[in-house]
């Protein structure tokens, strides 16, 4: 077994039953951005091109009661703010940067909408 998928099924040891979710999310990703690398870390798995684009991860982004009882965040690096009723959090780090986080809960939520915006903050990443 590849030691990335290794590391990832560790890293939802917590959040098993969102394992499945996010296994469907990276086929997706990685049959669009096939160079994409990824980097399993102790708070978030990253996407990487040239850059970071894209990270999964547990961060509490709304009210636990506002909150699906199983989901991954999914955070991207965007070049300008997205107005939509998806995201649950959006902020400026810095001047033309926005940090942009989605709940995702369930496999309707890996649509084209949500893989314009990945679309996006990928080429925001190979730009800089």
């Amino acid at each position: 077994m590849d030691h990335t998928v290794q590391d990832a099924r560790q890293f939802f040891d917590s959040c098993p039953d969102t394992y499945p979710l996010y296994e469907c999310f990276v086929q997706m990703l990685v049959s669009r951005f096939p160079e994409t690398r990824i980097k399993v870390q102790k708070s978030q798995i990253s996407f990487y091109n040239r850059h970071l684009y894209a990270c999964v991860s547990f961060l509490r982004v709304k009210k636990k009661a506002e909150l699906p009882e199983s989901y991954f965040v999914l955070t991207l690096g965007l070049a300008e703010p997205l107005n939509s009723d998806r995201v649950a959090v959006k902020t400026e780090p810095y001047p033309g940067r926005w940090t942009t986080h989605f709940v995702i809960s369930k496999p309707s939520d890996l649509d084209e909408e949500l893989f314009g915006w990945i679309t996006q903050a990928y080429d925001f990443a190979q730009l800089k």
